[in-house]
C-alpha cells in the first residue's frame, strides 16, 4: 500500500499533530513500509496456532471478587465544600 502527502496531511490532522510540508514525503515513505510489512504478516500460515495473548504460558493474578464500599469515605468527603450525611451535597441543575 502506498501513502502519499495528502493521506499524510490527513492522517496529520486526525491525529491534531502538525507534520511540516517538507517532512511529509519521508512520513509517507515510511508509512508505506511500515504497511507493506503489516501486509506481509497476512502471508504467514496460522492455521492451527490458538489465539494468545503472551508468548509466555502465564496465570494472570485474581482478586476475590468482593463488593466494598472502599473504606475511604470519610477522607473523600473530608476535602467537600458542602457534605450531608456521608454524601456530596450539590446545586440543582435539573428544573
Amino acid at each position: 500500500m502506498s501513502i502519499d502527502n495528502a493521506t499524510v496531511a490527513a492522517i496529520a490532522r486526525l491525529a491534531r499533530i502538525h507534520v511540516p510540508e517538507d517532512d511529509r514525503a519521508n512520513l509517507a515513505r515510511e508509512l508505506s513500509n511500515i504497511l507493506t510489512w503489516v501486509e506481509r504478516l497476512g502471508e504467514v500460515d496460522t492455521e492451527g496456532v490458538a489465539p494468545m495473548t503472551s508468548v509466555v504460558e502465564v496465570a494472570l493474578p485474581r482478586r476475590a471478587d468482593a463488593v466494598t464500599d472502599g473504606g475511604a469515605a470519610d477522607d473523600i468527603l473530608a476535602n467537600a465544600p458542602q457534605r450531608d450525611d456521608g454524601f456530596f451535597v450539590v446545586p440543582k441543575v435539573v428544573e
